[in-house]
């Protein structure tokens, strides 16, 4: 029996997130300005020709679970692998903290930008209508920040951490997390995040604060011709 983790792109965007979807039969993406993350029906089996008919030449997708073949008029940009991984803490202690500020529309340039400049993952204009996200500000610019991306109630993900390469070691990704996973704790979610394998000072600084590993796939960023 599947796990609703195991296929989780596919199982919110046919679900929780439907109305920010594009696609049909075994293909589902995000729309346009949302993170460029395509789930399939059977991931390791993506019907890219379907998948052709929603989005333009040049696009580029997060996919997961899939190690086979690139078909005609697709390639691989990308390959490496991830960790899946679920809280298993205890609820982080609540910290009063005034200089952590609750982000708002017009503060998504300024997550954008800082998503392109440190590259968390996936993320787009419109990456924050789908969730919570908060942030720390020095002066007027951004310097980091988290949220809340996918959604297959109770499972709710952390996504989008990331810290100004010249902010970094201050413990704000830490904080940022902590007040995130006690959100959705208190409303009954389970929270789950994506870690690059590679990135073991990540993978550390979750364990620390309460995930573990539940799954290590295959991920791919594919781009149509």
């Amino acid at each position: 029996m599947h796990h609703v983790l195991d296929n989780i792109i596919w199982t919110s965007l046919i679900g929780d997130q439907s109305q920010h979807a594009l696609g049909s039969g075994s293909v589902r993406r995000f729309a346009d300005g949302f993170s460029a993350l395509v789930g399939f029906e059977v991931p390791e089996y993506p019907d890219l020709e379907l998948l052709s008919r929603y989005c333009q030449p040049g696009e580029s997708f997060y996919c997961a679970c899939w190690s086979g073949k690139c078909p005609e008029g697709w390639s691989i940009e990308a390959e490496t692998t991830m960790f899946k991984m679920v809280w298993d803490g205890v609820a982080p202690p609540k910290a009063d903290d005034d200089q952590m500020v609750k982000l708002q529309a017009e503060h998504a340039q300024a997550a954008l930008d800082l998503a392109i400049l440190t590259n968390p993952g996936p993320f787009g204009l419109r990456t924050m209508e789908l969730g919570d996200y908060y942030g720390y500000f020095d002066g007027g610019q951004l310097i980091a920040m988290s949220g809340e991306r996918m959604s297959a109630l109770p499972y709710r993900e952390v996504s989008g951490v990331c810290t100004h390469p010249d902010y970094q070691g201050r413990g704000m990704a830490r904080k940022l997390i902590n007040k995130l996973v006690r959100n959705e704790l208190a409303r009954g979610e389970i929270p789950f995040l994506h870690v690059l394998s590679a990135n073991e000072t990540a993978r550390l600084l979750y364990e620390s604060i309460g995930f573990r590993d539940y799954l290590e796939v295959a991920v791919r960023v594919i781009r149509r011709a």
